[in-house]
């Protein structure tokens, strides 16, 4: 199992999650609970159809990489984790 980090994001109406781990995968949800179990099965989904699985990279990572910056993501913003088994590959 791998820990990825994902932004959540408040928007006019619902919620959007992104990993900066994984591009390409995002979720919505009306609530933020409603979001991060929406993300996980996003992550889960995403990884089944992928040949390389990227590793997370942890919160201290991201932080020197700038994915905080008001520029990428918006102004009511939440961070958690998610834990993700990582499926076999063939």
């Amino acid at each position: 199992m791998e820990k990825y980090l994902i932004i959540i994001e408040k928007a006019e109406t619902n919620f959007s999650a992104f990993s900066p781990d994984v591009a390409g995968c995002v979720a919505t949800g009306d609530t933020v609970e409603e979001t991060t179990v929406n993300m996980k099965e996003a992550l889960q989904f995403h990884f089944e159809d992928i040949n390389e699985i990227p590793h997370a990279k942890g919160i201290s990572r991201h932080l020197a990489d700038g994915v905080f910056d008001k520029e990428n993501i918006a102004d009511e913003y939440f961070i958690t984790e998610i834990e993700i088994e990582i499926p076999q590959q063939v």
